[in-house]
């Protein structure tokens, strides 16, 4: 069997109905996964067994979810749901980062040694370091409610979106460091923009100019929700079996080149 088989395996993925996630479906199915569940509020079309209308924005239809997923054994979490700041403040702080922690704390006992969580991220977090005390006291909240209250009405000084992605990165990191001591590695992805039907939502937020600039900086093109969902379905399979804790950028070169002062940001100024 090869190592990026996953026949046989028990798989979870919310945000599986469009974009990145339906890619996802899609490989999955190449790879032999015949039990794959799905968390949307949409219909996925791609291979699929079992899907839970979801509103990831909302406790009550998580914990629904969770105890609907609790009576198996878990081999992936795919934590790939994410909106944009398009949509009121509380419900992406909701979908991106508290559903995310929520899913991958509740469901851990139930994932089997071996098994693994990935998170879909963004380059757009890779500001974490500048706010990590900020991102820990949130994650010293171990309670949705708590989490939301923590968060309403405060200043972080950064747009909600990026600062969802900031929290996945950290989170990814943190909640690797105890999952491995069950056998489960945590990892996650950050891409830079993907050619979804997400990126018109994210150049009204973040200007054509940032994204057309962030594209020109990462090799002249977008990233494909195929290129994504391959990084994704690696992270997830025993072809990376001593991979944990990393928060993997597929970006082009934009993050290398930022970080050795080597990007041009003539097009932004």
């Amino acid at each position: 069997m090869s190592d990026f088989d996953y026949t046989g395996k028990r798989v979870v993925v919310t945000g599986g109905a469009t974009g990145v996630g339906a890619s996802l479906l899609e490989l999955l199915g190449e790879l032999g996964a015949s039990d794959v569940t799905v968390l949307d509020i949409k219909q996925p079309s791609g291979p699929h067994r079992t899907f839970i209308e979801t509103d990831l924005s909302k406790k009550p239809a998580v914990d629904a979810a969770v105890a609907e997923l609790r009576t198996n054994a878990i081999d992936a979490l795919f934590n790939n749901a994410g909106v944009a700041d398009t949509v009121p403040p509380e419900t992406v702080f909701s979908v991106n980062a508290l559903a995310l922690r929520h899913l991958s704390t509740a469901l851990l006992p139930n994932i089997a040694a071996g098994g693994t969580i990935v998170n879909t991220a963004s380059i757009a977090g890779m500001q974490w370091p500048s706010r990590l005390q900020v991102i820990m006291e949130l994650l010293a909240t171990d309670d949705w409610e708590v989490g939301l209250a923590w968060f309403e009405g405060r200043d972080l000084g950064v747009d909600t979106y990026s600062f969802t992605k900031e929290v996945v990165q950290v989170l990814t990191m943190t909640m690797s460091h105890d999952a491995i001591a069950r056998g489960v590695r945590v990892n996650s992805v950050c891409p830079s923009p993907i050619d979804t039907p997400l990126l018109p939502d994210f150049r009204k937020t973040m200007t054509d100019q940032v994204i057309d600039w962030t594209v020109q900086q990462s090799g002249g093109r977008l990233v494909s929700p195929r290129e994504v969902a391959s990084c994704l379905a690696w992270l997830g399979s025993n072809a990376s079996s001593f991979v944990n804790g990393v928060n993997l950028t597929i970006d082009g070169g934009f993050t290398a080149a930022m970080t050795t002062g080597l990007l041009d940001f003539s097009g932004i100024m």
